[in-house]
Parts: C-alpha cells; sequence; structure tokens
C-alpha cells in the first residue's frame, strides 16, 4: 500500500498544512511505508522560490506540480492558483494513482478533494479527506460569498458529496464533525483525529538561556506575543487596545512575528496609537522554532467565533509544546478555550473585553510563579494528548485498516469471531 498527499505546500515550507502534512509523512516513511506526497513548486512563506520538480525527501517522493504563480496578494490571481493546482493534479492522480493507494487529500487549496475524486475513484484507490480548514463555510462566514450566496451554497453541497462518496473524513475538532454530521453526513465517513505538534522539535527553552530573547532586548520584561499568519479569521483589535491602556508600563511588551492578511492594518494601528511597547519580527527559521516560541512569556491565539466550526488554530499546539501558557481571545466556550479550561494551561478573554484583558495581563506579569505553573501544564497537556508520536500511532493504524479493507475480496463474506 502506498499512501499519498494532495496538499499544495510541503516541506521545507512552514506554513501549518505544510508542517502537518510533512511531519506525518517523514513518520510513515521513517516506519517502513511507501509515501508519496504532490505540491507545488512554490512556498508560502517565500514566494519567489521555485523547488525542485521530483526529489525524495527523507524517504518521502515528492512530486511537485507546475501551477500560475500570481500569489496571495489579489483574490483573482490567488483563484487562478487554486484552479491551475486542481487541474495539474488532477492529471497527475489520472496517470499514476494504483488501485491499492491510499489518498489523503488535504484542504489547500480549498475543494480540492473535488478535483482528486473522480481520478481516484476510477483507477480504483481509497480517498481520505483531512480537512483542516472547512470551505466553503470559512470563505461564507467572512462575507467572501456575500454577492453571490448560491456560489458557497453549491460549494457546500459539492463537498458534502466528496465526503459521502470518500472512504473516510478526518476532522480535527469535535465541532467540525458535529457540523458535518448535522449536514446529514454519514457518521461512519467521520472520525476526529485532533493536530499535535512535535516534543522533541519544539522543547521549553528557559528564559535566561534563550539567545533569541537577548538578542530581541526582552531582558527582565514580560512578552505577550502573537506568532503565525494575521489571517482573516483572526482578531487584534482587543490585544491592541490593550496594548493601548498598558504603554506606559515599564515591563511589559507586545511582540508580533509572522505575516498574512491583516498585518498591514495591525501595524497601521500600533502606529496611529504610537505604541513603542509592541514590536514586528518575521517568521523565523524552523531550526530557531523552538527560541521564536520561547520569547514570549505568554502567547496569544485568537479566533473570530463564527469560525469555530470550520478552523483549528493550529499555533496552539506549538504553544503547548513550548511550554507558554496561551492567552485565548475569541469564543469562551470554543475548542481551545475548553481545553485551556479544564487543563488550566492559559487564559480566555472574549472578543471586546480590553479591560479585562488588560487587568489579566498586568496580573500575570507580576505572578511569575503562577505563569510557570501555566507553563509546566502546557507542556504536560501536550505530552499526554497532543503528542506527535501518539498521532503518528493513531495515523498508521488508521491506514493499516484502510489497507486490511482495501484487501477484502469483493463480494466476500467477513465473519467477525465470537469474543471468548
Amino acid at each position: 500500500m502506498r499512501t499519498i498527499f494532495i496538499n499544495r505546500y510541503f516541506h521545507p515550507d512552514q506554513s501549518a498544512t505544510s508542517r502537518m502534512v510533512s511531519a506525518l509523512a517523514f513518520g510513515l516513511a521513517r516506519q517502513g511505508g511507501a509515501v508519496t506526497v504532490v505540491a507545488s513548486r512554490t512556498r508560502h512563506d517565500r514566494a519567489d522560490t521555485t523547488l525542485s520538480g521530483r526529489q525524495t525527501c527523507s524517504g518521502v517522493d515528492v512530486v511537485r506540480l507546475s501551477t500560475s504563480r500570481f500569489g496571495r496578494r489579489t483574490l483573482p490571481g490567488r483563484t487562478a492558483d487554486y484552479l491551475s493546482f486542481h487541474l495539474a493534479a488532477f492529471a497527475w492522480l489520472a496517470r499514476n494513482v494504483r488501485r491499492d493507494d491510499v489518498v489523503v487529500v488535504c484542504t489547500d487549496p480549498p475543494l480540492i478533494s473535488l478535483a482528486c475524486a473522480l481520478p481516484i475513484r476510477l483507477r480504483g484507490a481509497q480517498m481520505v479527506n483531512w480537512v483542516m480548514d472547512l470551505f466553503p463555510e470559512t470563505a461564507v462566514e467572512l462575507g467572501l460569498f456575500s454577492s453571490a450566496p448560491y456560489l458557497g451554497r453549491l460549494a457546500a453541497a459539492l463537498r458534502d458529496r466528496s465526503i459521502a462518496r470518500s472512504r473516510l473524513t478526518i476532522c480535527p475538532t469535535e465541532r467540525m464533525a458535529d457540523y458535518l454530521l448535522a449536514r446529514g453526513l454519514p457518521a461512519d465517513r467521520i472520525r476526529v483525529l485532533h493536530h499535535w505538534s512535535d516534543a522533541s522539535e519544539i522543547t521549553p527553552v528557559p528564559r535566561d538561556r534563550n539567545d533569541l530573547r537577548a538578542a530581541w532586548g526582552y531582558q527582565g520584561k514580560f512578552v505577550v506575543g502573537y506568532s503565525g499568519n494575521f489571517g482573516r479569521a483572526h482578531e487584534f483589535s482587543t490585544l491592541i487596545e490593550a496594548a493601548t491602556l498598558l504603554k506606559n508600563h515599564p515591563h511589559i511588551r507586545f511582540l508580533m512575528v509572522g505575516g498574512g492578511h491583516k498585518l498591514d492594518a495591525v501595524k497601521d494601528a500600533v502606529r496611529e496609537r504610537g505604541l513603542a511597547n509592541v514590536a514586528f519580527k518575521p517568521l523565523q527559521p524552523a531550526e530557531q522554532l523552538a527560541e521564536s516560541l520561547g520569547v514570549p512569556d505568554l502567547h496569544v491565539v485568537s479566533l473570530l467565533p463564527r469560525l469555530e466550526h470550520c478552523i483549528i488554530p493550529s499555533k496552539f499546539y506549538g504553544i503547548l509544546a513550548a511550554g507558554r501558557p496561551t492567552l485565548f481571545i475569541g469564543d469562551p466556550k470554543g475548542s481551545v478555550a475548553a481545553v485551556i479550561a479544564v487543563e488550566r494551561c492559559g487564559v480566555s478573554i472574549g472578543i471586546g473585553e480590553v479591560e479585562k484583558l488588560t487587568r489579566t495581563i498586568a496580573h500575570l506579569a507580576a505572578s511569575p510563579d503562577e505563569v510557570a505553573a501555566m507553563g509546566a501544564t502546557a507542556r504536560a497537556v501536550l505530552e499526554a494528548d497532543y503528542a506527535y508520536d501518539r498521532a503518528l500511532v493513531t495515523w498508521n493504524a488508521l491506514l493499516r485498516d484502510l489497507a486490511e479493507v482495501e484487501r477484502v475480496p469483493a463480494g466476500a463474506v467477513v465473519l467477525e469471531q465470537e469474543p471468548s
């Protein structure tokens, strides 16, 4: 059996979907599995880079398809890039998929399962949908289909059809799975497998031994940090207003690491308010990820409440691995907030609760023992529930089960053994 992953980005790209797919593909290959990844020749984090069309990377056969390269700055350009990958993936699968393959189709670009379903079916392989972001619901909630709502409904219906006809659909949260079940999709085709982080790749770095923290001048400071994509799904106004109220605090600083659609707007808000307590840095190289995540004493995760059923902020798992508490800004009953409430590995604040957020940050800045305890708990939660090694075991078992199903001849009668 060969496992094929379809995702627009793959190692060395550092986007969220790429990191998840890369870690799983490399892990399966290390354990002797035959793994192929079909991706594009571009990188999310470095648009000027063109990657090799074919290579073997840590035992994984990587096929990179040529697509258009308009980039993410305009919607028409992004749509063209999406469609070109759809067409290229369709053509590759139609030529290369074998009957005993399991094809794991991710959600970058959106609705890629629609392009993949036909060739996978015609070639007799099995399709698994790995839903990391739920589309078109994310776009609908963000108002991108407001002028043509029927297109959103059509896209959702086609997506549901691909799920119903696939062998299995993997959701990262129970809320997303419940949403799909409520749409009438078959329960035996949907399974929840949480995201993870690699406990050996990201380890807690003590403040006094973090060279990056020292280089950025944060000795003796309490740092509230955001690291990752400044996307449409995230909310930053509450944090910026709190930073404004705390701008004269001598020991509290705010650090923003990353890029994305909302970065310029956040920078404009900081500049307009004259906030010298807020700094911006680009995403750091993968080999410095532990140090970068170790700079903040408190990490911000945000998500618009109306997107709780569509998205899980994957940065949360890296924060757990780094042994830092999470400051979640969003729905207090959301998926991340629920873990925080049960495990006590951070705090949750509703969007717009600026005064509460300001008091919380000031309190934690004055309570290093409490912050350290939440950080230690975060790491323990990662190791117990969201560790990469555990996820790899689960995925391996899942793929073995699919292979066993495929080996049963059509029409055969399978007798279950009576329990002894």
